[in-house]
């Protein structure tokens, strides 16, 4: 597969042809960093890892050249954070099981302006020669403008595809803003319950990040463990981790469903239902 940047490629731990593991991957995550897809897409590994049958592949579009250094990261310049997230990644792809990871390595900015069409255009190609079932990327109301261009990618790409081709499910998931806001109906809510490890041990593949002075590991667990408790008030937990998502299948189904139109519908029912809270106990 080419593509337009040349500085991208695929990892496939396993060793196997490329096609062979395009071919088993029936969950796609597509996310903006390296460790944006162990953040949000850890409900597809963790469904995947080990399952006859599913098979988990990842998308990281940028190369995260611009992420906090301090620690033993401290003096890194930019091209040796690079190369360090980048095998990061690939250790994160070993411990998931992975059917590949393909690494586009563009810098931030590149997608956030006009060149984004680069981007979308070797989306286009992953997706078809993938053709997952389920994708995982940033929500729409996630204040990280990166997180946010990736997602408008994603979402583009995927109404270049045959209808009969797109996925039947697209979840677009928390990482830089909670979806607790969400009213329930419209809240996706992912169990990500982990007795295992395989969640701690992927976030922690990330070390640069973590050491270098962003505790995501703290963050991912805490914000999972406070969905699953706040999640309904008047039950018990039945569940240890919930991940929240926004659903985007309508996006990637409806071609004339504007993304501002569809997140501005979702934020206008949030709205009408603290209004209705509020006005039922004004007037005791």
């Amino acid at each position: 597969m080419i593509f337009n940047n040349e500085n991208a490629y695929i990892y496939v731990p396993g060793g196997q042809p490329e096609k062979e593991a395009f071919k088993r991957t029936t969950h796609l995550g597509i996310g903006a960093h390296p460790d944006d897809l162990e953040i949000m897409a850890f409900h597809g590994i963790k469904a995947c890892c080990d399952t006859p049958g599913l098979g988990f592949g990842g998308v990281t579009c940028t190369n995260g050249k611009g992420s906090p250094r301090t620690g033993k990261f401290a003096l890194y310049n930019d091209q040796e954070i690079v190369l360090h997230r980048r095998k990061e990644q690939e250790k994160a792809a070993k411990i998931g099981k992975y059917g590949f990871v393909i690494q586009l390595d563009y810098p931030s900015d590149s997608i956030k302006s006009a060149g984004a069409v680069h981007l979308e255009e070797d989306l286009v190609r992953i997706l078809s020669a993938v053709h997952p079932k389920v994708i995982y990327t940033h929500n729409p109301a996630d204040k990280h403008d990166t997180h946010v261009a990736t997602m408008i990618s994603v979402i583009n790409a995927i109404r270049e595809m045959p209808t009969h081709h797109r996925p039947g499910k697209v979840f677009g998931c928390e990482v830089w803003r909670g979806l607790d806001w969400l009213p329930d109906r419209d809240k996706i809510a992912l169990d990500v319950s982990d007795e295992s490890g395989l969640a701690k041990k992927l976030v922690g593949a990330f070390e640069s990040q973590i050491e270098g002075g962003k505790r995501y590991d703290l963050a991912t667990f805490g914000r999972r463990r406070a969905n699953a408790t706040f999640y309904q008030p008047h039950a018990v937990d039945d569940t240890t981790q919930l991940l929240f998502a926004m659903d985007l299948t309508p996006l990637a189904h409806n071609d004339n469903l504007g993304i501002p139109d569809y997140v501005a519908s979702l934020v206008k029912r949030f709205e009408e239902d603290v209004d209705t809270r509020l006005k039922r106990f004004m007037h005791r």
